[in-house]
């Protein structure tokens, strides 16, 4: 529509015939229809936060949005349950020191005590660390005359002394742990071990000792990696970081006890063929709903519903639409009636199954009814149609009902993908602290992968 027509004053209009009336009208009507989309559009955006969609919570800034809490209270008190294995410090029967205190007068009528012998003693154990120093080893190697040949003869080092004066094994050691497990930066972990050690060495210690990880923990990486081809459900997840100043992708794969972290330029399904553990997986890949992931056949999928609980919230909120709200019940219902399964058991009963899948089917067609197809778009548009965001995740919901509702059919898959979600945050935070260290030198970080201990899930 030309500025010309929005112009046209009341005698101008009046003056037109019907068709070019109907004309006018038509493209006005185009217009209102544009700016409407484009509205709801940008109202989509201003709605979006972390609890009711993909975004991350840090794009959430100093005020936190308030929404709907999805998670469904267990009627147990807080603090440990019954039956719960406490855990306290225990007394031991051999301590390193032990220091009597004597009972020197009677606090009743103060007479001396200091003859007499005790006929008994009340114990108390304090658990603490001794003051700490760095110790200096020197090593000396012989140097002799052979009596035979008369040359001169010097004793080896051991091989992993190599420098006049140098650092030993284990401060480098947890040089690099507290530098890349616990996130402290290089700087402050030479500080941390000077107040601790009263020895505070430079900053080229951390590099050094991540550099001799990297290298010494190379079987470790490998073994990780075959088991988790071999795992029968595996997590998987990616998210972007800076190496140098330019975007690059995070990737891991991940089960309860094992950690695989690769860095790639690409985050789809190149970058996912480089770190080489989803083309020959073959189990059951549990991941969030990018298309990359479904291009590998090798394998079944999973999909997040934590993501679908968000983007459901989402639609209740802003589109206040009825099927979005039973479809949010259904998959928390869904989720108690699996986690009420005796251990013994190892799938839902074939009638709760049948009940679930009716009432998911039922959601499904309500939510189409209330969000058809789009129109088609003028033959001057190209791609694909415009589709509103309940749209879209209906469309998924139908369309993969297999993967989403895959944590009812098979027990051994999880309702969430939240196991590599939070790998994903603690390695991204280390990484960034050590893109700093790999800008003034060139050394890899020593912790690509990582393998989780079996009672806490922590790193080793």
């Amino acid at each position: 529509m030309t500025s010309q027509t929005l112009e046209l004053d009341h005698a101008q209009l009046e003056s037109l015939d019907r068709e070019a009336l109907i004309s006018i009208i038509l493209k006005l009507q185009q217009v209102v229809d544009e700016q409407a989309a484009m509205i709801q559009s940008l109202r989509d955006q201003l709605a979006k936060n972390s609890r009711n969609s993909g975004k991350p919570p840090s794009s959430d800034g100093l005020k936190k949005p308030r929404t709907r809490n999805l998670r469904q209270k267990s009627g147990r008190r807080s603090g440990g349950q019954k039956g719960h294995q406490g855990h306290t410090l225990k007394m031991v029967e051999q301590p390193d020191h032990i220091q009597v205190h004597e009972a020197a007068t009677c606090p009743c009528c103060s007479a001396d005590l200091q003859s007499i012998a005790p006929c008994g003693h009340q114990k108390r154990q304090v658990f603490d660390i001794p003051p700490v120093k760095v110790e200096v080893t020197e090593h000396q190697a012989e140097i002799k005359v052979c009596p035979t040949c008369g040359k001169q003869v010097k004793a080896t080092f051991p091989p992993e002394v190599t420098q006049p004066v140098q650092y030993g094994p284990w401060i480098k050691a947890q040089a690099s742990y507290l530098n890349n497990y616990q996130l402290i930066p290089w700087a402050r972990t030479c500080e941390l071990l000077g107040d601790f050690y009263g020895h505070t060495p430079a900053e080229a210690l951390v590099l050094d000792a991540n550099a001799v990880v990297v290298e010494r923990i190379a079987p470790s990486l490998e073994a990780i990696e075959h088991q988790l081809i071999a795992a029968d459900v595996a997590h998987f997840d990616e998210s972007g970081l800076r190496v140098e100043g330019q975007l690059h992708w995070l990737h891991v794969a991940s089960t309860d006890l094992l950690t695989f972290y690769g860095v790639d330029p690409k985050r789809g399904q190149e970058g996912m063929r480089a770190i080489g553990i989803l083309p020959l997986f073959a189990g059951r890949a549990v991941h969030d709903h990018w298309k990359s992931y479904f291009t590998f056949d090798n394998c079944s999928h999973a999909l997040c519903n934590a993501h679908h609980l968000r983007e459901l919230v989402y639609v209740v909120e802003q589109y206040e639409q009825p099927w979005a709200e039973e479809m949010i019940q259904l998959l928390l219902d869904i989720k108690t009636a699996v986690e009420a399964v005796p251990t013994e058991q190892i799938a839902l009963s074939p009638e709760q199954i049948t009940v679930f899948e009716q009432r998911y089917a039922e959601q499904i067609a309500q939510g189409l009814e209330a969000n058809p197809p789009p129109a088609n778009p003028p033959p001057k548009k190209r791609g694909r149609k415009k589709q509103s965001p309940p749209k879209n995740l209906l469309d998924r919901l139908q369309h993969h009902q297999s993967q989403v509702l895959a944590f009812m059919y098979d027990l051994r898959v999880p309702f969430d993908n939240n196991l590599a979600e939070r790998d994903v945050r603690i390695r991204n935070s280390v990484l960034n602290l050590n893109n700093r260290i790999s800008k003034l030198a060139k050394t890899a970080s020593p912790w690509e992968n990582c393998a989780k201990s079996p009672q806490s899930g922590e790193v080793e």
